[in-house]
């Protein structure tokens, strides 16, 4: 594998991603656990996969290795096919180096009987096994250990360990600022066993063996376990929805339902001490499941487009018209907002800002070079009650930038569609998409302002779109 890392921005070019693809364990969670599983509902893995991530992973492979997939669009999802392509324990797997599956990584990691024996017994301890089953454990292929680990079952019938649905949201488990890679420490119990397994992978995997210097571990306070339950803040949890990578020099850190304040603080003192950015904005957003992470309110679309939950803009020209019951719903959050920016050597003089709508015009003008009358910001629903906060929920402002303007949204957000196409952006259902790129009448790299139309009935049940589900490794700068 190639061993580049760097990533500079949210929209530049796309070269190489970090996924996981929708295992068993997914169709394990039952509707009492799902919440604890932090899912909204239970899915249907075979819809989950069939008809809907599979068209990700196609899409990411026409972008990122097209060699992979072009002429063999039609064998791959033959109806007689057993979906090898897509499956990571498979001989008929992709096996990408610029579209990682990780899975493929942990099984690597396997081969090695030492690091074998390690994770084997961490994974153990932390799921409260008993000895017999770490030693059974230690005597399943490596495959076989790697599907475990991920889907907590074997053989389909015996769950063995609590499975980790979440791990389809790649980009939480860490997330690359330049050259560096800041690692998660997640807030819920459901998520323990993932930021163990990706400490492993980054830490001894060889393609991430030039970096290992580079990465960035958030501590607990020296106190924290003399700390009351319900003492949140002085927790030390942050996941990578809510850390934006806008330029070379700048980066964002949310405080949400997942992020405290002690883990931004620490982020930011690690990343100027170690010179990775030299300005870093807090963004403390309402600790509330609709939110979750910063980027379930706003994502970057290109240099001078943003879309974003129009709630919280504070411009009269944006902002939606708010009825009497929509008002009465909002009585008493006058201040959903704080907005902190920080540059390194000036950290006792903030600069504030008013709106999030405030803060994204002003990347695009200082960071990114473009002029203020030109950037323009798209808003969830089109800016209309009760869209706006619907489709939200169902991830109309987590998209993912393959390049600049180019992005990927759900196709089950109407109104949000409707906004980009009046914003002058070309929208384009994935299949077509698709058809185009295999045929040549369509070339990737000469798109621009486009939004391409995921289907989503499963995956949005999840609460995470495709900038959740991925962890760009590499992009142009």
């Amino acid at each position: 594998m190639r061993r580049d890392i760097f990533v500079s921005s949210e929209t530049g070019r796309l070269r190489r991603v970090l996924i996981h693809s929708p295992d068993s364990g997914l169709g394990k969670v039952v509707p009492s656990k799902a919440q604890d599983w932090l899912f909204e509902d239970i899915v249907h893995l075979n819809t989950i996969r069939r008809n809907e991530y599979d068209y990700y992973v196609k899409l990411l492979l026409y972008f990122l290795d097209e060699q992979k997939i072009k002429g063999r669009l039609d064998s791959i999802d033959a109806p007689e096919g057993s979906r090898a392509f897509y499956k990571p324990d498979d001989a008929g797997f992709h096996d990408s180096d610029y579209v990682i599956e990780l899975q493929v990584l942990l099984k690597e990691l396997l081969d090695n009987e030492a690091l074998k024996g390690q994770l084997v017994a961490s994974v153990c301890a932390i799921e409260a096994c008993s000895y017999e089953i770490q030693q059974e454990l230690m005597r399943y292929p490596s495959e076989a250990l790697a599907r475990v680990f991920f889907s907590g079952t074997y053989n389909e019938n015996e769950l063995i360990f609590p499975p980790i649905p979440n791990f389809i949201f790649t980009r939480d488990i860490g997330i690359v600022i330049n050259d560096h890679i800041l690692l998660n420490k997640p807030r819920k119990e459901a998520r323990k066993r993932e930021a163990l397994l990706a400490k492993y992978i980054f830490f001894h995997h060889p393609v991430f063996e030039a970096y290992r210097d580079k990465i960035i571990e958030l501590t607990d306070t020296q106190h924290h376990f003399l700390l009351p339950n319900d003492t949140e803040e002085e927790r030390v949890t942050l996941e990578g929805g809510d850390v934006m990578v806008v330029s070379r020099d700048h980066v964002l850190i949310g405080v949400s339902e997942r992020t405290s304040r002690e883990a931004a603080a620490q982020a930011v003192d690690r990343l100027f001490a170690r010179n990775v950015v030299t300005k870093a904005t807090v963004i403390k957003i309402p600790s509330k499941r609709d939110y979750m992470h910063i980027d379930t309110i706003f994502t970057q679309v290109k240099k001078d487009t943003w879309v974003m939950l129009g709630e919280f803009s504070s411009r009269r020209e944006t902002k939606r018209q708010i009825d009497e019951l929509h008002r009465a719903l909002n009585l008493g959050r006058t201040n959903p907002l704080d907005i902190l920016q920080f540059e390194k050597g000036k950290l006792s003089d903030p600069r504030g800002f008013d709106s999030l709508e405030d803060l994204l015009i002003d990347i695009s003008v200082r960071d990114l070079g473009c002029k203020a009358e030109e950037v323009r910001i798209i808003l969830s629903g089109n800016g209309k009650f009760p869209y706006d906060v619907r489709e939200q929920w169902t991830d109309s402002c987590n998209l993912l930038a393959l390049q600049e303007g180019v992005v990927l949204g759900y196709d089950r957000n109407d109104r949000t569609t409707e906004a980009f196409r009046e914003a002058g952006f070309d929208v384009v259902d994935v299949c077509d998409l698709l058809a185009g790129l295999e045929a040549g009448s369509i070339v990737a790299e000469q798109l621009t302002d486009t939004l391409i139309l995921m289907p989503s009935a499963e995956l949005s049940r999840a609460r995470g779109g495709f900038h959740c589900m991925s962890m760009p490794l590499l992009r142009d700068d």
